[in-house]
């Protein structure tokens, strides 16, 4: 501050005092020539060690290209808070732009169906069905993200009628996967259809240091394989069988190759679906007539609670996704030697560690 004195101008001293000790000096120097900070912070470090050097509030703020207000804001800061001055303080919001009400039209119009043949809002068509308001389709966005709305995405959801027997049905199966009935072997069982066999039109460029590898976009397709499987689910083998169409018949195959491979006087528990070569009627008089053969029905849309699930994720994995067929039989041929591989080497029971916690409440 400067006063005039007879003629003189006098620089009076500020009544806030940047003194710093030597671990504050420190932390400041080390701040004030850093490249990375927030901008903001360097420049208050430098403020406070040079006001602590006995610079003036002038001289500071020319060196700084502040105002000089802003840098007798800054050394009252540091008077009162110390080094937490140098955080930047909360700035006020500005008065909302849009009163409540229009926010609650444009909440009202994305919870509603849109109208026309769209089926989906987006902040473009929000924005044009509320012209009205004079909102762009930027600050609906803001709107509906201040109000946790995503019109654009969708949750599926299955309202299933309520099974009395789902828990006695799930709690069974999960007795049988815990503990192997004596001398037995529980098998689940289901196919895995459709599987696409295509090849790229073009090899795939191999990855490098900081490059992943590149895989051409168009393909051939040539034809789909479909298979059967039977997972032991104590020891973590698999028996697949490759099939042409996904029938009671097709299956009766499946479980008579089954029925000859299992030793004799062996009881076979199969877990498995409600697929309808499951249940057909052939089906349960085959069943029927080897009487060795004890059926447990995963629950209506319950079918993850079959473990060879976890072994066609595997498959898919390993061998399907990323995977090239010249042809049907090639695909055929890769499952099979990936099947037989799988379970010399990799094949153990599987640690099904899911607690169910969802269910409880359904």
């Amino acid at each position: 501050m400067l006063i005039l004195c007879s003629g003189w101008a006098v620089a009076l001293a500020s009544p806030f005092v940047v003194v710093l000790d030597a671990r504050q000096r420190a932390e400041l120097a080390q701040l004030a020539v850093s490249r990375t900070a927030p901008a903001g912070r360097v420049a208050r470090a430098r403020a406070f060690l040079a006001a602590s050097d006995g610079v003036s509030n002038a001289a500071i703020a020319r060196s700084l290209n502040r105002h000089v207000d802003t840098v007798r804001a800054w050394r009252k800061r540091f008077a009162a808070e110390g080094t937490a001055a140098l955080a930047e303080r909360p700035r006020p919001l500005g008065r909302p732009r849009f009163d409540p009400e229009q926010r609650l039209k444009v909440i009202a119009a994305a919870t509603a169906v849109p109208p026309g043949p769209d089926t989906a809002w987006s902040h473009r068509l929000l924005a044009e069905h509320l012209a009205e308001l004079g909102i762009s389709a930027s600050q609906i966005g803001r709107i509906l993200s201040g109000a946790d709305l995503k019109p654009h995405l969708v949750r599926g959801w299955l309202t299933r009628p309520a099974d009395p027997e789902f828990f006695d049905k799930a709690a069974d199966v999960c007795t049988l996967y815990r503990t192997c009935p004596p001398n037995a072997i529980v098998l689940s069982i289901d196919e895995k259809t459709g599987i696409t066999a295509r090849s790229r039109k073009h090899p795939d460029w191999p990855g490098g240091p900081g490059q992943r590898p590149r895989r051409e976009f168009e393909y051939v397709r040539h034809g789909t394989v479909s298979i059967t499987a039977a997972l032991n689910v104590h020891t973590g083998q698999v028996l697949t069988e490759t099939i042409r169409r996904n029938d009671s018949d097709t299956f009766i195959r499946f479980l008579r190759l089954l029925d000859s491979s299992i030793p004799a006087g062996q009881d076979v528990h199969l877990v498995m679906d409600n697929g309808s070569s499951h249940t057909s009627r052939k089906t349960r008089a085959w069943l029927a007539a080897h009487r060795r053969f004890h059926v447990r029905h995963t629950p209506k849309h319950a079918s993850w609670l079959n473990q060879v699930e976890i072994f066609f994720s595997t498959l898919t994995r390993r061998v399907l996704r990323r995977g090239q067929f010249t042809s049907r039989d090639d695909l055929a041929e890769k499952i099979d030697k990936f099947v037989l591989a799988y379970d010399q080497t990799d094949a153990k029971p599987y640690r099904w560690t899911y607690d169910g916690t969802p269910l409880k409440a359904a």
